[in-house]
């Protein structure tokens, strides 16, 4: 539109329309998408409300449970050690690292959230086999197999790439399928 993306249209929405850029303010083309975007950034913002208000307040022993559960899961907890050409240094990482590792790569699968996870093996012994045991949840309509498929293979990928666990399982289970947000407009009028 005269020059500009959507993207860029859609960002100078996001920043209030400043600074000001005339060649965008002076553009019916670009107007007109402005306005769509617009309707758009409000009918999503309704749907979103929509959906929460149709949600059930989380009680607070819910929410200091899920406190708890992060800062149990936060906790170091056991080297693991990482091997080095010098006998005199002893390099290790942190169980809670290599969590955040699992739940990192659960971040580059579509729909899928992870949960608890587990180390089970003594992975303070180097070359020892590893069971990674994962809880996830995963949005309503997505293939649940293939999802489970593709976070094992994503989460072996990031452990190899960041660690020397010898893995000997990567155990999924699915604790949840979760409503993911609708689609607030099929159609946007210009």
């Amino acid at each position: 539109m005269d020059g500009h993306t959507i993207d860029e249209l859609s960002d100078y929405l996001d920043s209030g329309r400043q600074p000001r850029v005339a060649a965008i303010e002076n553009s019916p083309d670009c107007q007109l998408a402005l306005a769509g975007l617009a309707r758009l950034h409000r009918l999503t913002l309704e749907q979103v409300e929509a959906d929460v208000e149709r949600e059930p307040a989380p009680t607070d022993s819910w929410v200091q449970s899920i406190m708890n559960r992060i800062a149990l899961e936060a906790n170091a907890g056991r080297d693991i050690p990482i091997s080095y050409s010098d006998p005199q240094a002893v390099l290790s990482l942190s169980e809670g690292a290599v969590r955040g590792i699992i739940r990192g790569a659960g971040d580059h699968v579509q729909g899928v959230i992870v949960g608890r996870c587990r180390l089970d093996g003594d992975v303070t012994l180097l070359g020892e086999p590893i069971t990674i045991r994962v809880e996830m949840s995963v949005a309503w309509g997505e293939n649940i197999p293939a999802a489970a498929s593709q976070l094992r293979q994503t989460i072996a990928d990031e452990l190899h790439k960041h660690t020397e666990i010898t893995i000997q399982a990567i155990d999924i289970t699915v604790n949840d399928v979760r409503v993911a947000p609708r689609a607030a407009v099929s159609t946007i009028e210009a």
